[in-house]
């Protein structure tokens, strides 16, 4: 007989059952660690689009440098210096402008007032009673002459007898009683009265009645 001994079958069962529980604990470690990994393959993002704006720190806005800030500044305060410059010579053109049309009109009526002796002379030279039809044809011609031309430069003559007394216009001379005239009206023109546009050139003399 062998030294080694036949186990009897009591014997290799209990060794069978030994044996069992450590073939039972590794395949519950395998278990547990593929439900590890199954719940971290569920814990993970996914997409990697979700994973890389997890891990995307926060965008913080760029702080402008004190130079930048002072750039910014100067260029605010010459754009506004440029504006108010325009502004203030768009002013200056526009006051410019109407001094000199002002100037214009003031020269031209001092000019033509000039004339106006002439024509009052021939207000009375066409007054006065005269045998000489020719004479007095040619002064007529004189002054229709005269009164075109100063028609063409803007000149035109005041409507004043009949008219209501304006002392814009009218320069009152004389002042009589008549019933049958209305109140502050003109009954008689001494001196015609000419402007030019809204330009008054001479004011007229007047009798006013009333």
């Amino acid at each position: 007989m062998s030294k080694d001994k036949k186990k009897t079958a009591p014997e290799a069962a209990e060794e069978t059952k030994t044996e069992q529980p450590e073939g039972k604990a590794e395949a519950e470690q395998t278990a547990a660690s593929g439900q590890e990994t199954s719940e971290t393959e569920e814990k993970q993002p996914e997409n990697k689009e979700e994973a890389k704006e997890e891990q995307k720190p926060e965008e913080k806005a760029p702080e402008k440098a004190p130079a930048e800030e002072k750039k910014s500044g100067d260029y605010a305060a010459l754009n506004d210096r440029y504006l108010r410059l325009c502004a203030e010579y768009d002013n200056f053109r526009k006051r410019s402008q109407k001094e000199k049309d002002a100037l214009y009109g003031d020269v031209r009526a001092n000019t033509l007032r000039e004339f106006l002796p002439v024509y009052d002379n021939l207000v009375r030279a066409l007054a006065q009673p005269t045998e000489d039809e020719a004479y007095k044809k040619g002064v007529e011609m004189i002054m229709a002459q005269f009164k075109a031309t100063m028609e063409k430069l803007g000149v035109s003559e005041m409507d004043c007898l009949g008219k209501t007394f304006d002392p814009a216009f009218h320069n009152a001379v004389m002042h009589v009683d008549d019933p049958e005239k209305g109140d502050n009206e003109i009954v008689e023109v001494f001196q015609q009265g000419f402007v030019m546009g809204e330009k008054i050139v001479r004011h007229a003399m007047v009798k006013v009645a009333n």
